[in-house]
């Protein structure tokens, strides 16, 4: 019997009950997993049985600066400026006429709404959040797992490989 793809796949499953019988390796860093999903793979192990899975999840949100109303508005235009810039470049592809003067002014109007909305925008947080960040997720423990009865084999290879304690 086959399984479906595509659309109408059958998500993978990770619950716990399903992938605690079926952890290959544990690793603190998401590197080392994939070095030894890698190495069954130059070894001819059939990779398409496994799943590297992070577990304790952490949402990590770097400070990047301090965020004024004049930032709000530079960034605002900077990417109403690009977006200015697209919209002319496609008026400029249905016209006859000068498509850089289309690029110009898309630009100029875009960074000028791009401004006002940065402006308006962070003058609505009415200081509550004066910095600029980046969120990222980051996973504390990162298994292997397999899949479909391939458990034994990937222990086996990542031992030989000298990717898996004997003890493991």
């Amino acid at each position: 019997m086959t399984r479906p793809t595509g659309a109408f796949a059958a998500p993978p499953r990770l619950d716990p009950a399903f992938t605690a019988w079926n952890t290959v390796a544990s690793y603190e860093e998401y590197a080392a997993a994939q070095r030894a999903v890698d190495r069954l793979s130059d070894d001819g192990f059939p990779v398409e049985h496994l799943d590297i899975i992070g577990s304790d999840l952490r949402l990590v949100e770097r400070v990047t600066g301090r965020l004024t109303k004049v930032r709000a508005a530079t960034a605002g235009a900077a990417s109403g400026a690009w977006f200015g810039m697209l919209i002319g470049l496609l008026l400029g592809m249905f016209t006859s006429g000068s498509w850089l003067g289309l690029l110009a002014v898309g630009a100029v109007i875009g960074a000028a709404w791009g401004a006002l909305f940065g402006f308006l925008g962070h003058a609505a947080t009415r200081g509550t959040r004066d910095f600029a960040s980046a969120r990222t997720l980051v996973a504390m423990r990162y298994d292997i797992v397999a899949r479909d009865g391939y458990v034994d084999a990937a222990r086996s290879g990542l031992r030989q490989a000298g990717l898996l304690s004997a003890a493991a």
